[in-house]
C-alpha cells in the first residue's frame, strides 16, 4: 500500500466514525487530576482503554506508581521492531481540568461528547484525549497499510497529571532513561497557530509564578479615622508591581528580560501572524515589547502578567485601610532567560525600589525550551506535513504556553517535535471546550503521513 493510500485510510477512520467512537468512550472517563477521589478514573482509562488499544498494536504496556508519592499512574507502552530502527517516543496525558458540569451550556454534559457541527463538546477533547486518540488513530491506520509493520520502534509515555503539573514526571523519566531512549520524541497538545493552518512547534515558554505579599500591620482601621495617616498595602503594593512592569506591557527588570531573537527564530517568526479568529479577542498593538510584531512578543520575548490581586473583600467593600494585599504574578519566557533565580532578581528590584517590606515568594514553575527551525527534523517534518496537506505549515520554534516539554528536550536530550490537533479557540480548561471536526480529520491523515514517512526516511 502506498502513502497516498494509508492517508485516505486514516482520514476513512473519521468519515466512518471511528475516531469520534474513540473519543466517546475516552471522554466517559472523568479523570480529573485535581480530584482525588477520581484516581480510580485514572487507572480505569489506562487500563480499560488504551492498554488494550496499544496490545493490539503490538505493544508491550506497563503502568507504573508515580514517584512524587501521589496516585496519578504512568503508562509506557513499547513497541521495538528492529535494533537499529530509529525510535520515536510519543507523548500525551490522560487527565484533564476539572469538568465544571454547573458551568456548560444547557444540555451539554462535560463527560458526554456531543457532535454539533464542526465543534465535537466534551471535556478533554482538544487537551489532550482528541489529540492523543488522533495520534493512536493514525498509527493504528499506517500499521495496517504496512501490513503489520511500522519501519520503525515507538515508545508511547501517557501520564495523568500534566493538569496537576506532572508531578513525578521528571523523576520518573530519569529513572525511565533507558526503556524511553529514542531518537526523536513526537506529540501533540496545545493549539495550532489557527485552526486552518496546520502547525509545528518545537518547544514552549518556560512559566513562573510567583506570589507578592504586603502585611501592613494586623487588622484594617477606618478609613474615615486613619485615611490619609495609614499606608494602604493595596497603593503601596500597585506602585511596587509598576516597577516590574510598566503601564504599557514592558518588562523593567534588566534580569527578566530575554536575550535578543536568534536570527533564525526571527525569520520563522516573520512568516506568521496571530489572531483574527473569529473567537479571539483583539489584540493591544501598543502593549508589550515595544518594537516587535506580535508573533515575536508571544513566541520569541517575555511576558509578565498579574494574574490575581486581592485586598480586603472585593464581595463586601468595607469603609477600611485593609491589612494586607496579595498579588500572583506570571512570567512566561523563552531559552536564556536566568529565571531561576527569579525570586532574588524581584527581591533586590524592589528592596532598590524602596518596597523591601514587599515578601517574594515563587510558585509553579518550568523552563523553557526551543529547536531551532533550521534542525534537520524539523525540515523533514515541515516537509511531511505540507506533503500531505498541500500547505506550508506555521512553525513555531515555542509555543506561547508552556509544557513539560523540558523533560524531553533537556532530561532526555531529544529533538523535540508537536504537531497540534487543537486551536486558539477551543475552550480548554473551560466550559464548553471542543474539538474541530475538521482540523481531527486534518490530523488523522498529518499523522499518517508523518509515521508513514517515519518508516522510509529519517534525517541522519
Amino acid at each position: 500500500m502506498s502513502r497516498e493510500q494509508a492517508v485516505l485510510q486514516a482520514i476513512e477512520a473519521f468519515d466512518n466514525g471511528t475516531l469520534e467512537a474513540a473519543l466517546a468512550r475516552r471522554v466517559a472517563y472523568a479523570t480529573e487530576s485535581e480530584v482525588p477521589d477520581q484516581a480510580p478514573m485514572q487507572h480505569a482509562y489506562l487500563n480499560q482503554d488504551l492498554i488494550p488499544v496499544l496490545n493490539r498494536m503490538g505493544f508491550t504496556c506497563e503502568v507504573h506508581p508515580n514517584p512524587a508519592g501521589v496516585d496519578l499512574p504512568i503508562l509506557v507502552a513499547r513497541r521495538i521492531e528492529q535494533a537499529g530502527l530509529p525510535t520515536v517516543l510519543m507523548y500525551g496525558h490522560g487527565d484533564v481540568v476539572r469538568g465544571n458540569a454547573a458551568k456548560w451550556e444547557a444540555g451539554r454534559d462535560p463527560w458526554q461528547l456531543q457532535v454539533d457541527g464542526d465543534r465535537w463538546y466534551g471535556r478533554g477533547t482538544a487537551d489532550n484525549k482528541g489529540q492523543h486518540s488522533i495520534n493512536l488513530e493514525a498509527l493504528r491506520q499506517v500499521l495496517d497499510a504496512r501490513g503489520g509493520k511500522l519501519g520503525f520502534n515507538a515508545v508511547w509515555l501517557i501520564e495523568t497529571g500534566e493538569e496537576a503539573g506532572s508531578p513525578g514526571l521528571a523523576e520518573f523519566c530519569d529513572a525511565q532513561r533507558e526503556a524511553l531512549a529514542a531518537d526523536v520524541f513526537i506529540a501533540s497538545d496545545g493549539p495550532r497557530l489557527h485552526a486552518s493552518r496546520p502547525t509545528l512547534f518545537m518547544g514552549s515558554r518556560g512559566a513562573v509564578n510567583f506570589e507578592l505579599r504586603l502585611r501592613a500591620r494586623e487588622r484594617g482601621y477606618h478609613s474615615g479615622n486613619w485615611g490619609g495617616l495609614l499606608a494602604n498595602p493595596a497603593i503601596v503594593l500597585m506602585h511596587a508591581i509598576g516597577t516590574l512592569v510598566d503601564a504599557r506591557g514592558r518588562i523593567t527588570v534588566p534580569a527578566l528580560r530575554p536575550p535578543p531573537i536568534p536570527a533564525a527564530v526571527r525569520e520563522a517568526l516573520a512568516d506568521l501572524d496571530v489572531g483574527g479568529g473569529e473567537d479571539d479577542p483583539d489584540i493591544n498593538d501598543w502593549w508589550g515589547e515595544p518594537g516587535l510584531s506580535a508573533p515575536e512578543k508571544v513566541f520569541g520575548w517575555n511576558s509578565l502578567d498579574v494574574l490575581t490581586f486581592g485586598a480586603g473583600d472585593p464581595a463586601k467593600p468595607v469603609n477600611a485601610i485593609p491589612p494586607e494585599a496579595v498579588a500572583w504574578c506570571q512570567l512566561r519566557f523563552v531559552v536564556g532567560t536566568d529565571w531561576r533565580a527569579l525570586e532574588t532578581h524581584v527581591r533586590d528590584h524592589l528592596r532598590q525600589g524602596g518596597f523591601e517590606d514587599v515578601q517574594v515568594r515563587v510558585g509553579m514553575q518550568g523552563g523553557a525550551t526551543r529547536l531551532s527551525p533550521d534542525n534537520a527534523w524539523v525540515r523533514w517534518a515541515a516537509a511531511s506535513l505540507e506533503r500531505t496537506t498541500g500547505k506550508r505549515p506555521a512553525l513555531l520554534p515555542n509555543l506561547g504556553g508552556s509544557l513539560p516539554n523540558e523533560i524531553f528536550a533537556d532530561l532526555l536530550g531529544l529533538p523535540t517535535l508537536w504537531v497540534p490537533h487543537s486551536y486558539p479557540a477551543c475552550a480548554q480548561h473551560a466550559p464548553n471546550e471542543h474539538l474541530l471536526g475538521s482540523v481531527a480529520r486534518e490530523g488523522l491523515a498529518i499523522m499518517a503521513g508523518l509515521y508513514w514517512d517515519l518508516g522510509d526516511s529519517v534525517p541522519r
